[in-house]
């Protein structure tokens, strides 16, 4: 019998809706799935309130992690393991980065073959960067990335989702769409699930394949990428300064987290607009450039 983790932490229930779909036909008399919940030890809200929202800023990029509870009732052994994640702030969600460093983590995952599954807005690229990394510290093995993003442009969900977020609102309003991904696409999460049923028996300790490919399991935005990298480089020298502001919830962090707050509205409203458009008018210069940046941010599930 082959037996299948499945971890995941999900703040406003989304991504456990996707994950619930993902595996809903995967378990049977040879697959044994056990689905388990990462629990932080303090939790978060959600609604997030708008200070607490931003106190997370700086140790979401710096992959600081948060303190999880132990999983209990696990298995000696897996044969796969699928973590499911959101992001937060260009980067791994704090509960999944904080129990990615627990001993726990290192045990499981040593030697493993591991399925990511992400559920965000549209701007994932950088964060698996990271999450390949916090993998491979652990010795397991990468072999597929799933990612389900919002619904609606990018333009449009830099409104909606911090609206979700911070007022657990996520039904359409004036021209924009709704927040978080589509129905349609929560559901078709299955197909995967589907897959993995069929071909986990190619799974060996000797070379792990992906067990996804050519299902358009990874759809990435060539044009967003160059803004990934720009936004990771701005992020982490204002989660610096925010660090040494003070320590979380204080009223120096929360001045500067005011001004940071401002700063990034501004940017959205005048900055980003305008970069979506430069890259457009380049994107027909570009074309190579990008093809190979999309090839490579695919892997290892590739179209």
């Amino acid at each position: 019998m082959k037996k299948i983790l499945v971890l995941y932490y999900s703040q406003s229930g989304q991504l456990k809706r996707v994950v619930d779909s993902f595996i809903s036909n995967l378990a049977d008399d040879n697959i044994k799935v056990d689905l388990k919940k990462i629990e932080p030890k303090k939790p978060y809200p959600y609604p997030w309130p708008f200070y607490e929202f931003f106190d997370e800023f700086p140790e979401s990029v710096y992959l600081d992690g948060c303190e999880v509870k132990e999983l209990e009732n696990l298995e000696d052994d897996y044969d796969l393991i699928i973590l499911g994640y959101t992001i937060w702030f260009l980067s791994p969600s704090l509960p999944i980065t904080g129990f990615l460093k627990t001993q726990q983590a290192k045990n499981l995952f040593k030697d493993k073959p591991v399925i990511t599954l992400i559920a965000c807005r549209d701007m994932w690229v950088m964060a698996q960067e990271k999450m390949k990394q916090l993998l491979k510290d652990i010795d397991a093995k990468l072999i597929d990335n799933v990612v389900l993003t919002d619904q609606g442009k990018s333009i449009y969900t830099f409104f909606t989702t911090p609206r979700w977020l911070l007022t657990g609102k996520k039904d359409s309003f004036g021209f924009f769409p709704p927040a978080g991904i589509s129905e349609e696409d929560i559901k078709n999460a299955s197909r995967f699930g589907n897959r993995i049923k069929q071909t986990i028996g190619t799974l060996n300790n000797f070379k792990y394949n992906s067990l996804l490919k050519n299902m358009g399991a990874v759809n990435v935005n060539g044009k967003l990428i160059a803004t990934e990298k720009i936004a990771t480089k701005s992020f982490k020298i204002w989660g610096k300064l925010i660090k040494l502001s003070g320590k979380k919830y204080s009223t120096n962090r929360k001045i500067v987290i005011t001004i940071y707050a401002v700063f990034l509205i501004a940017l959205v409203l005048t900055i980003v607009p305008l970069n979506i458009l430069i890259r457009k008018l380049l994107s027909p210069f570009q074309k190579d450039t990008i093809k190979k940046l999309e090839e490579y941010y695919e892997l290892p599930s590739g179209k």
